[in-house]
């Protein structure tokens, strides 16, 4: 049994890539970063901002800074995959997201503003990916912190993770407060 502090930061459990992929897997991926902005809208639907302002653990980000932490997150690997397309093997440029998701604007601004970005990045995303072939997603950038080369497999894999990871932190704690 995972730690309860494990079971409120991963509800969903932690990443773990497949050993290899299919196409199918692959629209699946694709197909949950097309679902989200809706699911992610939904989630955060008439909660106040006292609701938002409520972090789903003990030292955890609130709703608003996970609302906004995915806007940056998904920006950056949106980013990653035409680099990865257009260049070869590129060394990615990393982030502190923790840093980014204490920044004045991650903690204060209006989460419509990141849904509203949400919405257009992940419609955009989305044409780019069912464009691409499964040799496109095969290619790699290289990661400098983990010394590692990353195929967009992993990848699309990764942030379908995420897009149920994150909305998963919000209804668990909806859940939770009885919201």
């Amino acid at each position: 049994m995972e730690p309860i502090l494990d079971q409120l930061r991963y509800p969903i459990g932690k990443f773990k890539a497949p050993e290899s992929f299919t196409p199918e897997m692959i629209n699946g991926y694709i197909s949950t970063i097309e679902k989200f902005p809706a699911a992610l809208v939904k989630a955060v639907q008439g909660l106040n901002d006292g609701q938002l302002d409520t972090p789903y653990r003990e030292g955890g980000w609130t709703i608003r800074q996970v609302v906004h932490h995915v806007a940056d997150s998904h920006m950056n690997s949106y980013i990653r995959f035409k680099l990865v397309v257009t260049e070869d093997n590129p060394t990615i440029k990393t982030y502190h997201e923790d840093r980014w998701a204490e920044l004045e604007e991650a903690k204060h601004a209006p989460v419509q503003i990141s849904l509203s970005l949400i919405e257009a990045l992940h419609k955009r995303w989305v044409a780019f990916l069912k464009t691409l072939s499964p040799d496109d997603f095969k290619k790699t950038f290289h990661h400098p912190d983990s010394k590692a080369d990353v195929s967009l497999n992993r990848t699309a894999a990764l942030y379908a993770w995420h897009c149920n990871h994150h909305l998963s932190l919000i209804t668990e704690l909806k859940k939770m407060m009885g919201w």
